[in-house]
């Protein structure tokens, strides 16, 4: 049996070797010179590979449709991930989160370990663009390449990515082809991605990095708080970014300006009330200095002009002149500090593409298109994402073996 992969990334190498050891011919068109480019680029070039839990507390980490992975994650778990990289000689190891990386810290050694399984099965890799889909009666019989190449195939499993770092090849190639098959595609969304905020003290921060600070994130239109973390994040030129504030973006499904609201604890580690200690014995050492100069130590640099601001206290105040009100005002901020989100950044900047091919259309245990014969789907093309730590990589892992592991 002839198969035919399009998209040579996580789902599309996992779906090949599975074919390949199914005993099928298996063909995998991919657009770069190389497989796996997106890959490469994960978890900051070190490759978040999967996550080592338990199916139910994966699903739970998955905000859309999570419950349609159930099947795909049973036969195909992320420890049977681990064991297979480790079988093709990549060693793991699993850090605070339960998050699972290479050893050697690069994600070349899992490109290298997932393609090496592709090509284990028998799978060849050739270079081209699938424009069409090939439908004749209800059945996918090959696809058209971009230069006008036929394949035929008896079965063709779309493993395009989303459109979300296009430069790896995720261009949103696949749902050109889930709508010539007849399938409805969700509107593709930005997920972990950096956030926009109208506030001007964004800029006037631009390049600090927080190492140890604490996030809330509140939906102000259901009054709700739907986020909470501790971690690192970033201040830039457009508004915030970095591993804590991506993590919140998946959680921000409704996105729309003013609708949601982030509040940056500075002090996680103090009370309020060990907080305020803290600023009497600072403003204490420093009694006749100016407020601006006397919180150094409390504060990073950039902050504290912001933050006066934000609290509406003079800078050159002197620190034996702030009154009980202002010390509490201060307090107050740098435990809640807020910051106005106004919207995501672009969709090619986001590390997950939401939405994508409706599931509804698809059959959780294979894969297959419920409108079009011998038609599979695998990988972020479809409309299931989840939040950061592995989980989006293995549900590429998951879906890509289950369409390609079938007899």
């Amino acid at each position: 049996m002839n198969v035919i992969i399009v998209g040579g990334g996580a789902a599309g190498c996992l779906a090949a070797g599975a074919a390949g050891r199914q005993g099928h011919t298996v063909t995998v068109v991919e657009r770069n010179p190389r497989p796996a480019r997106k890959v490469m680029i994960t978890g900051k070039g070190r490759c978040n590979v999967t996550n080592n839990c338990t199916i139910d507390r994966f699903i739970a980490n998955v905000p859309e449709n999570g419950r349609f992975l159930y099947s795909a994650l049973t036969a195909f778990t992320p420890q049977d991930m681990m064991a297979l990289l480790e079988e093709q000689g990549v060693p793991l190891k699993t850090e605070r989160g339960d998050r699972v990386f290479p050893v050697s810290d690069k994600a070349v050694d899992v490109v290298d370990g997932i393609v090496k399984y592709a090509k284990g099965g028998g799978a060849r890799f050739i270079e081209g663009r699938v424009t069409e889909l090939c439908i004749e009666d209800g059945v996918c019989n090959g696809v058209r390449l971009e230069d006008g190449t036929v394949l035929a195939a008896d079965r063709v499993v779309v493993a395009t990515g989303g459109c979300s770092y296009p430069g790896t090849g995720s261009t949103g190639d696949g749902y050109a082809l889930a709508r010539q098959a007849g399938h409805t595609v969700i509107d593709p969304r930005p997920s972990l991605v950096a956030l926009e905020s109208p506030d001007p003290f964004c800029p006037d921060m631009q390049g600090l990095s927080l190492k140890n600070c604490g996030l809330t994130v509140k939906d102000n239109e259901k009054n709700k708080v739907i986020y909470t973390d501790l971690g690192e994040m970033l201040f830039t030129h457009f508004g915030v970014s970095g591993p804590m504030v991506l993590s919140a973006s998946a959680h921000m499904r409704q996105m729309a300006a003013g609708r949601y609201t982030l509040w940056i604890d500075w002090k996680p580690g103090l009370t309020p009330e060990q907080l305020d200690a803290r600023i009497l014995r600072d403003f204490a050492e420093r009694n006749n200095s100016d407020l601006a100069n006397a919180l150094g130590k409390l504060l990073p640099r950039a902050l504290i002009p912001v933050m006066l601001r934000l609290v509406q206290i003079a800078p050159n105040k002197k620190c034996n002149a702030v009154t009980r009100e202002e010390r509490q005002r201060l307090a107050a901020g740098i435990k809640a500090m807020p910051v106005r989100i106004d919207g995501f950044r672009p969709l090619a900047e986001a590390i997950v593409t939401a939405g994508g091919v409706s599931v509804k259309e698809i059959n959780a245990k294979t894969m297959e298109s419920k409108l079009v014969s011998g038609l599979y789907f695998a990988g972020e093309v479809l409309d299931v994402d989840a939040y950061t730590g592995g989980f989006n990589l293995q549900i590429a892992f998951s879906t890509g073996m289950a369409a390609g592991n079938q007899e």
